[in-house]
């Protein structure tokens, strides 16, 4: 018998810049995840659980932490911590927010949104003023204001500083509450010199992602004042993100906070890179790169969707965003020579459209 008939094929592995969430553990996370010590999280007895909110904590410069299993979940439970039923929250009209968490502040909270047009997705004060209001017989109060920092949908742009802590300031001065949703704010601390603790400093409530840049493979950390993540644990238990023996994805993350965030410089460089050779693809325009995500536009009249197919065809993943543009995100898994495999494709791509 031919044992080469049964053989499976080895093909592979695209190179996915769909998102910075497609990356895999890394060996030390699967080591620390395999040894990890656990117990029960809802009875507050998992020491691995313990030590990544403390640790998460201590490194974002917040009183306590909360270990969530998604961005959108801890996002959701920080519009609730800071609104009441029935307000509005003020945020960019692009926020992730607004746009990709499936309408759960007004299902969960019960507030609305009033977002704001920006260029790049930096909320100034001015923009935010004309926006607030005290409330009265006849409009509600603004409760909130989220910010995102960095910001997806323009790019990975990263607020200025001064801007961020305006916006903190001013808001809290009118009495209004600030939440950072800071899903790449490791970014936005490699790309400015920052500490995440001074990004996030004047901010009530600030989430971020330890399965986006950071690597592991699930969760995020909710962070703030004591009393309030006190009260979040009883709403992260009402959507039904209260975990138990959890400790062995939170191995995965303690590796990914101390670890990781000395990778993102390369995946800055690489983003960098790719934008470079796109923006030489004729027809192709590229956003201003700051950290990790590659926006570009194709040239008129060429499908988004079906350009994202035909790479898909040649083992490059990129997803299309809208009918206007594509976006490409760098990430550990992706090396340099990928990313000029990538921009190589694309403009392979492209010649067949214009031939």
């Amino acid at each position: 018998m031919n044992d080469a008939a049964f053989r499976i094929p080895v093909t592979p592995r695209p190179i996915d810049l769909r998102s910075d969430t497609v990356t895999r553990p890394t060996p030390a996370m699967r080591r620390a995840m395999a040894e990890a010590e656990v117990g029960d999280d809802v009875y507050g007895e998992d020491p691995t659980v313990n030590r990544l909110e403390a640790r998460a904590a201590a490194i974002i410069g917040k009183e306590a932490a909360v270990f969530v299993p998604s961005g959108t979940m801890g996002n959701t439970i920080a519009i609730k911590l800071l609104t009441k039923h029935g307000e509005e929250v003020i945020c960019d009209s692009r926020a992730h927010l607004f746009d990709w968490e499936l309408a759960m502040s007004a299902w969960f909270s019960g507030c609305q949104f009033r977002a704001a047009n920006t260029e790049d997705g930096i909320l100034t004060w001015d923009a935010i003023e004309k926006l607030l209001r005290p409330g009265s017989a006849f409009a509600t109060r603004t409760g909130a204001i989220e910010l995102e920092n960095t910001f997806n949908m323009s790019g990975g742009r990263v607020y200025p500083q001064a801007v961020l802590d305006e916006v903190c300031d001013r808001a809290h001065e009118r009495g209004v509450n600030v939440h950072l949703d800071g899903a790449r704010i490791f970014n936005a601390a490699e790309a400015t010199g920052q500490s995440v603790a001074r990004i996030a400093q004047k901010a009530d409530t600030v989430m971020f992602c330890l399965s986006k840049a950071l690597g592991a493979p699930v969760g995020s950390i909710l962070a703030g004042p004591q009393a309030l993540i006190d009260e979040a644990r009883m709403l992260r238990k009402r959507l039904g993100g209260a975990m138990r023996q959890v400790g062995v994805l939170a191995a995965a993350g303690l590796v990914a906070l101390e670890e990781s965030p000395k990778g993102l410089a390369a995946d800055h460089a690489n983003a960098r890179l790719l934008a470079e050779k796109l923006a030489t693809i004729e027809g192709v325009r590229v956003s201003p790169v700051e950290t990790n995500i590659v926006i570009f536009h194709l040239p008129a009249g060429v499908s988004p969707r079906e350009t994202s197919d035909a790479l898909r065809a040649r083992g490059i993943l990129v997803n299309p965003v809208n009918n206007a543009f594509l976006r490409a995100l760098t990430h550990y898994d992706v090396s340099r020579d990928q990313c000029l495999a990538a921009a190589a494709a694309l403009d392979e791509v492209l010649q067949g459209v214009r031939v």
